[in-house]
């Protein structure tokens, strides 16, 4: 029984491999919990989102006050969110209810937390410092947290991939992403789809290295690529995760709890800005480089 357990935990993840610890630990073993017992009523990951995205917005907004009991209070909210987040993917793919619109509106989600939250934060800082000065560091903040977020969700994507074709079925190409988008009727998806064209333009233009490696495999293989070079590219790519890891949302909200308890949100936003932009360029550089010294 054990066994089956943890074998129906596994297929409502993308995969282990891409899940950092406290992923592991916390967010997805609450998430499948919540998915199973969703799986057996009518709502469906999207409404989940929404629901998260309500959530997560409302934890921004706590964050304006200096009070410590209602910034903790809005860590809690956002990490109640963020659980929500990974049911609405562990729902998923329990029920098999997908969509691209369900995958945009996911990466949206997280998006409109953090505009919540970088707004609230200038707003609550403005009051003490310059304000010009201060929109300008929450600015590149909030730009430096999409980038991060965008990349790292590219390489997790390409990860995917490298893994099997079934586990990388949402990888595509900017090409790829433009033709589907023209063959959907009109309508809320086909718009959220525009969006995400934009969104795979930025992972391609600053992953050049890596979009001539797939370039020659598609070239060469197709979409059968043989599994040595699978493995090749799984290996690079895995030891790559736990830097990129790092970047994403467990990584900037302990940033943040620090913030709150020392209450200094500046702590945030130079961690965010600094280390994070540090992290993301190392792991990027070593990426790139090991793209370009390979031979497939």
């Amino acid at each position: 029984m054990e066994r089956e357990n943890k074998k129906s935990f596994e297929s409502s993840l993308k995969s282990i491999e891409t899940e950092n610890f406290l992923d592991r630990i916390f967010y997805r073993p609450i998430g499948y919990r919540i998915a199973l017992l969703l799986s057996k009523t009518p709502i469906t990951p999207n409404v989940v989102t929404i629901i998260s995205i309500f959530v997560g917005v409302f934890a921004g907004i706590l964050f304006y006050y200096q009070n410590i009991y209602i910034n903790l209070i809005g860590f809690a909210l956002l990490v109640v969110a963020n659980i929500l987040d990974c049911v609405d993917g562990q729902l998923a793919r329990l029920t098999g209810i997908k969509s691209a619109a369900g995958r945009i509106l996911d990466g949206l989600a997280g998006d409109l937390w953090f505009v919540s939250i970088y707004i609230s934060i200038a707003l609550r800082l403005s009051a003490d410092a310059s304000h010009s000065f201060t929109w300008i560091i929450v600015s590149l903040a909030g730009v430096s947290n999409l980038i991060q977020a965008n990349v790292a969700d590219f390489y997790k994507t390409a990860h995917l991939y490298f893994i099997s074709p079934q586990k990388g079925a949402e990888f595509d190409t900017v090409a790829g992403v433009k033709a589907k988008h023209a063959a959907m009727p009109k309508g809320i998806s086909k718009f959220l789809y525009l969006l995400y064209i934009y969104y795979t333009m930025l992972q391609a233009k600053v992953t050049p290295e890596m979009q001539n490696v797939l370039t020659r495999l598609s070239e060469k293989y197709g979409k059968d690529i043989p599994e040595d070079i699978r493995l090749k590219l799984r290996t690079l790519s895995l030891n790559m995760m736990p830097l990129f890891n790092i970047t994403t949302f467990n990584g900037r909200s302990l940033a943040m709890l620090a913030g709150i308890l020392f209450q200094n949100l500046w702590i945030y936003l130079f961690f965010e800005i600094t280390v994070l932009n540090i992290v993301l360029f190392i792991a990027m550089n070593k990426y790139e480089r090991s793209c370009k010294k390979l031979e497939v």
